[in-house]
């Protein structure tokens, strides 16, 4: 029998919003957004997986309907949600997928010895993630920062940041962005999407957890995605939206270059081939699980 709720979850005092559709004897299957969407970005993924899975997908702290703490946002704050999700509320095994900061969170938690034995595959839908440079030197800096200078920089950082926030917020600038990523079918950026994305900016903590996250993430996480490719151990699919203005494809590339085994789908999508062309990435992602 299918089950079908929105309900929450409580994570180190912290609420977490979180779906889930399908039946529980079928294969779990959990869904992670990117940076300032939220589980709603996965509205014409869910149900139609759900005939096939049991599917769940949560909103990553600071965003969507979830809590929304002042506090640092290190990559580990998710990949830890994403582990503890696992542990708790599926607690059987998973194939985990994530698109952008999702995707990064979807690799690391996949590749963290805590749920390795859960893990059954994972999905990169346009991951973010930052890669080593083979020719940069390794050198530690052992100067003392300037407490004045830091002050000052991060004062400035601020308020351009949070300047930033305010502006972006607005629905016609949020549409906008969205068309940028959707060059293929900018007509699915419609005013259900552009509101999933505008209604959690207007929370009292929204402009703080932006600048925060902005801060700690803006040159991308401090973990390197080689070095978590080098810990996972399941299958891996990449399911690459080829007009991605932001993520280009050779990000893809490296990474099948890294993981030789893992498999790659082309769509003709930009940085949300999930939402820019659905019905291709549900295909692609039972095609994949039926191979495992």
């Amino acid at each position: 029998m299918a089950r079908k709720w929105i309900r929450d979850m409580e994570l180190e005092d912290h609420k977490i919003n979180y779906v889930e559709l399908g039946d529980p004897s079928r294969p779990a299957l959990l869904l992670i957004h990117g940076f300032g969407a939220s589980a709603y970005h996965f509205r014409h993924n869910i149900p139609d997986l759900a005939k096939d899975y049991h599917v769940y997908a949560f909103d990553l702290l600071g965003f969507g309907l979830s809590s929304k703490p002042v506090q640092d946002y290190a990559a580990e704050v998710w990949r830890d949600q994403a582990v503890d999700f696992i542990k708790e509320i599926i607690d059987k095994p998973t194939i985990v997928a994530g698109n952008s900061l999702g995707g990064f969170t979807a690799l690391y938690a996949a590749s963290s010895a805590e749920v390795k034995s859960y893990i059954q595959g994972c999905i990169l839908l346009n991951a973010a993630g930052r890669f080593r440079d083979p020719d940069a030197p390794n050198e530690v800096s052992t100067d003392e920062p300037n407490v004045v200078i830091e002050t000052v920089k991060e004062w400035i950082q601020r308020l351009v940041i949070n300047g930033s926030f305010y502006y972006t917020k607005r629905p016609a600038r949020i549409e906008q962005v969205l068309r940028q990523v959707y060059p293929v079918n900018a007509d699915n950026v419609d005013s259900e999407l552009v509101e999933s994305i505008q209604v959690p900016s207007q929370d009292p903590n929204a402009a703080e957890v932006f600048y925060r996250v902005i801060t700690k993430n803006g040159s991308g996480p401090s973990v390197y995605v080689d070095d978590l490719l080098q810990e996972l151990d399941c299958p891996l699919l990449l399911c690459w939206g080829e007009e991605d203005p932001w993520i280009r494809p050779a990000a893809a590339d490296r990474i099948q270059q890294l993981y030789p085994s893992s498999q790659r789908v082309s769509i003709a999508a930009g940085h949300c081939p999930h939402d820019e062309d659905p019905e291709a990435v549900n295909d692609a992602i039972r095609s994949f699980i039926q191979q495992i």
